[in-house]
């Protein structure tokens, strides 16, 4: 059922697709601009730092960010920026190596391994897959998450829904890869900030204004307090589940390989990690404002669903251009990013197969089309099954953590090889499903990591030997 009037309706589905004409306009614009598969890949080492802050911001906000987290601050009030805390944090920790990510000239996270512990198939096949299945899943369940937001505004079916976004994605990459991406994104960013902060302060104004918030909802949400009222138990968890999740996402590590200027490496993820707190200002607000008006909601994440039927039309019309515009930004780097796994680690390292330039970004495009038919096949016809893509979060984490971090401290003192990366990496993987399976209180991921972590170092002191002071003279100059 819609929660628009037919006036509406007509007025959302207009300013969406000005949003989605613009957006591919830009598309093709800075496509233009991409330089073979390097501009295709990793966006030719050419953003500016203000792309790369906003463009990090608008890949991370997603449907969590337009349901989920709204729910949060309904129910818990500010501890939302608990969560978004966590995100700014595995930012800053991001920070400490972002200057040698850069150096490095990476285009995707298997590419980082390699690096650390040598060629070897095995290694990339196993970090490749690891990858890809995080941004494979925002895809298929930001296809899920647009087909439900947008159909209570319009009540247009599902499966509509689901085609118009797979083709809207697809024309926001086929232009030119992650160069087209990044600045869509850039500029999608700048509007999605603005109408956060815009929407949130007219729920505030809605509610009656700040001091009717306060007076009608508890202190113990909206005080100081409000920042651990989700209670200690469940703030541990979104550390142990979100913290992980951050560090080994391969759609903020491919922002950092595609820094203009190398000192933007590191600056561009501690501004990006502080521009993702907007995320909870709009979600506190609109939260608690939605709980002064009405604190009886059996579900906290029809939160979002009951502020839309009290804008006026105007609002909802812009609103849905945001809805739009939000999930187009994430959908559109989750599937470049996966397309970058399967054409440089699969296609060019694995099978070892043409570097050609024209070769590699016609394989690309090919390989787009593919993915994203797939995503959607499976949004239209398994839309709740799709759940179960959320434990890709934590088996990406298991497998990638401990050879990305680990791996980067050992490799300045020895000479590492292979064998410790295929440990700790099926280590994590075996050691994430134990977890899972005997159904731990904390997160299964955290297992994963602690096994991986101790497997590899293990192997490591074995099979590794210690560097000469010139080798590790040399690696210093290097980061």
């Amino acid at each position: 059922m819609s929660t628009g009037s037919p006036g509406q309706i007509v007025g959302i589905v207009v300013a969406s697709l000005l949003v989605v004409g613009s957006g591919i306009a830009m598309s093709v614009y800075f496509g233009r601009k991409a330089r073979g598969s390097a501009g295709w890949l990793a966006a030719g080492e050419s953003l500016p730092l203000i792309v790369v802050i906003i463009t990090q911001f608008a890949t991370a906000t997603g449907g969590g960010v337009l349901i989920a987290h709204v729910g949060i601050g309904y129910r818990s009030g500010w501890s939302v920026f608990v969560y978004e805390g966590c995100v700014l944090v595995g930012f800053l920790v991001l920070a400490l190596i972002a200057r040698w990510l850069r150096t490095q000239r990476f285009t995707t996270v298997p590419d980082i391994v390699t690096r650390l512990f040598g060629r070897h198939r095995l290694v990339t096949a196993i970090a490749a897959l690891a990858a890809l299945v995080v941004p494979f899943g925002w895809l298929a369940t930001q296809f899920v998450a647009f087909a439900q937001l947008f159909g209570q505004l319009t009540g247009i079916s599902p499966t509509a829904l689901i085609l118009v976004m797979t083709v809207a994605s697809l024309l926001f990459v086929l232009p030119g890869g992650l160069t087209s991406v990044a600045w869509t994104d850039f500029v999608f960013g700048i509007f999605m900030i603005a109408m956060s902060l815009g929407v949130a302060g007219y729920a505030v104004h809605l509610a009656g204004g700040w001091g009717h918030i306060a007076a009608v909802v508890p202190r113990r949400l909206w005080g100081v307090e409000g920042l651990t009222a989700v209670g200690w138990q469940q703030i541990w968890l979104w550390i142990a589940a979100i913290l992980p999740g951050t560090l080994t996402n391969q759609l903020y590590y491919q922002r950092v390989f595609a820094t203009k200027k190398v000192s933007d490496a590191r600056r561009g993820l501690v501004l990006s990690g502080l521009t993702m707190l907007v995320g909870g200002v709009y979600a506190g607000c609109i939260g608690l404002s939605v709980h002064a008006m009405n604190p009886s909601l059996l579900n906290e994440e029809d939160a979002a669903g009951w502020l839309l039927t009290r804008l006026p039309s105007w609002l909802v019309v812009v609103f849905g251009a945001f809805l739009v515009s939000t999930i187009v930004s994430t959908t559109g780097a989750a599937l470049q990013s996966v397309v970058a796994n399967l054409t440089r680690d699969v296609y060019q390292n694995i099978a070892g197969r043409s570097r050609d330039e024209h070769r590699t970004v016609a394989l690309s495009r090919v390989i787009t089309v593919a993915v994203a038919l797939l995503a959607a096949v499976l949004a239209i016809l398994f839309p709740k099954a799709l759940d179960w893509l959320v434990a890709t979060y934590a088996y990406s984490a298991a497998a990638l953590a401990a050879p990305i971090f680990l791996g980067y401290l050992l490799h300045r003192f020895r000479r590492l090889t292979p064998a410790p990366a295929i440990a700790g990496m099926l280590a994590g993987i075996v050691g994430c499903g134990a977890a899972q399976l005997i159904g731990t209180t904390v997160p299964y991921a955290v297992y994963g990591i602690a096994a991986s972590a101790v497997v590899l170092l293990a192997t490591a002191l074995a099979t590794s030997s210690k560097r000469t002071t010139s080798v590790h003279s040399e690696l210093a100059r290097e980061s």
